[in-house]
C-alpha cells in the first residue's frame, strides 16, 4: 500500500480589511482625543480671572449723647463783661452770625474789632441775651457723651417714599426692601405687619418691643402716614390718629443705607447731622439714594 504525502501550504500572514478599518479608527480617535485636550488647555490658559468681590464689611458706630446735649451742661460765655451767673447770648436769626461765635474772638481783638462786632448788633436786630460772662464747661451740645461722638443713625436718617404712587406701588417698596410695619397699641401690645402686597397682610403681635434689635423710624411729616394706616387695615388691626407707627428696617436693608450715606460725599458719619434717602425705581425693583447731606458745625 503506497502512502501518499500531502505537501502543506506555507502560511502568509497579512492584513485583513477589519485590521485596516480597525486601526484607522483608533488611530482617528486618539487623534480627536489629543485635538480635543488641546483645545481645553488653551482654553483654559486664556480664561480670565473671576472678579474680585468684596467682602461684606458692616460699619460699626459708636455715636455719643444726645442731639441737645448732656443734663448737666453749662454754657459757658466768653466776654470782657464781668461775670454773671444767667449770662447769655444773644438770641440771632439763623443767617446772622451766631453771637456765641462772636463773643469768642472779643477777648482777642482789638478794639476796632469790637467796635465791629457792636455796630453789627445795630443792624436793626434786637439783643435779647444778658449781657455778661459766665463759666461752663462750654462744650458742644451735638454728640457729647460716650462713643466717638456723632449721631445715631436713627436720629439722622429721613426716608421719603414717594407720595403720588399708591397704595399698592407704596407696600411693594416696603415688601421690596424687607420692611416689616408695626403698631404700638393702647394696650401695650406691638403688631406687627409683614407681605404687605397681599389683600390680607400676615400680621403678629407682641408683649412689647424689648427684644427688638432692628432698626426702626417713625413718622416725622409727610403724607404716606395714611398708606400705613390703609395697610393695618387691610390686616384688620385699628390704628388712630395718635398710633405710634413703626418702619423696622432688616440688616440688609440698614447697610445699604450706610454705603449710600459714607459714598455720597466721603464725609465721616460722626461729621454728618443729617442724610435723607428717597425711594426710586430701579429695573424690576426699587432702590435708595441719598438726596441731601447737612453736617455738624
Amino acid at each position: 500500500m503506497s502512502a501518499k504525502v500531502r505537501s502543506r501550504a506555507t502560511p502568509v500572514l497579512r492584513d485583513t480589511m477589519y485590521d485596516r478599518v480597525s486601526s484607522w479608527t483608533i488611530a482617528l480617535f486618539l487623534g480627536a482625543a489629543g485635538l480635543c485636550f488641546c483645545v481645553v488647555a488653551v482654553w483654559i490658559t486664556n480664561r480670565l480671572p473671576a472678579p474680585t468681590t468684596a467682602a461684606a464689611v458692616e460699619l460699626v458706630e459708636v455715636p455719643g449723647g444726645f442731639e441737645d446735649g448732656s443734663p448737666d451742661e453749662t454754657l459757658r460765655v466768653d466776654s470782657p463783661e464781668p461775670e454773671a451767673h444767667d449770662a447769655s447770648p444773644a438770641e440771632m436769626p439763623a443767617d446772622q452770625t451766631e453771637i456765641a461765635e462772636a463773643l469768642e474772638t472779643v477777648v482777642e481783638l482789638s478794639e476796632s474789632a469790637t467796635q465791629q462786632v457792636q455796630q453789627q448788633f445795630e443792624t436793626g436786630v434786637q439783643n435779647t441775651g444778658k449781657t455778661g460772662s459766665a463759666k461752663g464747661t462750654g462744650r458742644k451740645g451735638l454728640g457729647v457723651g460716650p462713643g466717638t461722638g456723632g449721631m445715631p443713625r436713627e436720629q439722622r436718617w429721613f426716608v421719603r417714599f414717594g407720595d403720588r404712587a399708591g397704595v399698592d406701588e407704596y407696600a411693594k417698596q416696603l415688601q421690596f426692601f424687607g420692611i416689616e410695619l408695626g403698631a404700638l397699641l393702647p394696650d401695650g401690645q406691638l403688631a406687627y405687619a409683614s407681605k404687605l402686597t397681599e389683600a390680607s397682610p400676615t400680621v403678629r403681635y407682641a408683649a412689647g418691643g424689648a427684644g427688638e434689635q432692628r432698626l426702626y423710624m417713625t413718622w416725622q411729616g409727610g403724607d404716606r402716614r395714611s398708606a400705613d394706616v390703609e395697610l393695618f387695615k387691610r390686616a384688620g388691626v385699628t390704628v388712630h390718629a395718635d398710633t405710634v407707627i413703626f418702619h423696622f428696617y432688616p440688616k440688609e436693608t440698614e447697610s445699604q443705607l450706610v454705603r449710600l450715606e459714607v459714598d455720597y460725599r466721603g464725609r465721616p458719619v460722626k461729621q454728618i447731622r443729617r442724610t435723607y434717602f428717597a425711594v426710586e425705581p430701579s429695573g424690576q425693583g426699587y432702590q435708595f439714594s441719598v438726596v441731601r447731606q447737612i453736617y455738624l458745625q
